[in-house]
């Protein structure tokens, strides 16, 4: 995991019915965060499986180039590429959702933004037995603006504000391809027979920024007039673009001392 609470302050508060999170970088606590981002970064590209056995069978070079070769080498894919990671990573650590694969292993071309929503967190209610989904928006900017969350609620906004058939579709695939049958089941059975209760539908619209995110965030949450219920969390890191470089450089560098 990501290990917010170790390099991060957070701030947390209700906005109305909805939520808000600001986690603000300790400028002393950089390099932790670093190194904890660089630790997880790979396995969104790669499985661990995929890259043990490239290590087992061709060596360590062969296992470096693996992950070196997916790695986006754009300013602005490395940065949306990890916005879409720590809201991933943030679901896994705060919330009863869990993003079931990581989306990011199957780019077309690791410099190539992936179409559709960023981001599906999916949680089975133990009393209902219904699936509950979380509808993700994840936006990296170094300057973050009121445009951006526009541009992030037109995306929630999309399908009625339900996830798209088509990025469920995605999920329920791989998921097959996995071998996991009883989830992947469960989400063709919600897409194409029971259909998808807006009340089972949560959002998040999530930032990475280099600037505070906190009131732009309570705007947006205020500026809602829909029925389904709000996140919105923001990371807070100066030197957003240094961070991204150095993060990325600690994946290849730790990559060819494995």
């Amino acid at each position: 995991m990501a290990q917010f609470n170790d390099w991060c302050q957070s701030v947390d508060e209700h906005v109305g019915d909805h939520f808000r999170s600001v986690l603000t970088a300790f400028p002393a606590n950089i390099p932790v965060g670093i190194s904890a981002t660089t630790a997880i970064v790979p396995e969104h590209y790669a499985s661990e499986e995929h890259v043990a056995r490239a290590l087992a069978r061709l060596g360590k070079p062969a296992a470096a180039a693996l992950i070196q070769g997916k790695l986006p080498t754009t300013k602005s894919i490395r940065s949306g590429d990890l916005g879409e990671i720590y809201a991933t990573e943030w679901i896994a650590e705060f919330s009863v959702y869990r993003a079931p694969i990581k989306r990011l292993r199957w780019k077309d071309h690791r410099n190539m933004a992936m179409r559709g929503d960023d981001v599906i967190g999916i949680f089975l209610n133990p009393q209902t037995q219904q699936l509950c989904f979380l509808k993700v928006e994840a936006k990296s900017r170094a300057t973050l603006t009121a445009r951006t969350l526009t541009e992030a609620r037109a995306g929630l906004d999309k399908d009625g504000g339900k996830p798209s058939p088509h990025a469920l579709s995605f999920i329920s695939e791989r998921l097959f391809e996995l071998n996991d049958l009883p989830l992947a089941d469960a989400i063709d059975e919600a897409l194409l027979k029971h259909g998808i209760p807006i009340q089972n539908v949560r959002h998040l619209l999530f930032t990475f920024s280099g600037n505070a995110p906190g009131n732009m965030l309570v705007a947006a949450l205020h500026g809602y007039p829909g029925p389904i219920n709000q996140w919105g969390v923001g990371l807070h890191v100066e030197g957003h673009a240094a961070f991204i470089g150095a993060v990325y450089d600690g994946v290849i560098a730790n990559a060819n001392n494995a």
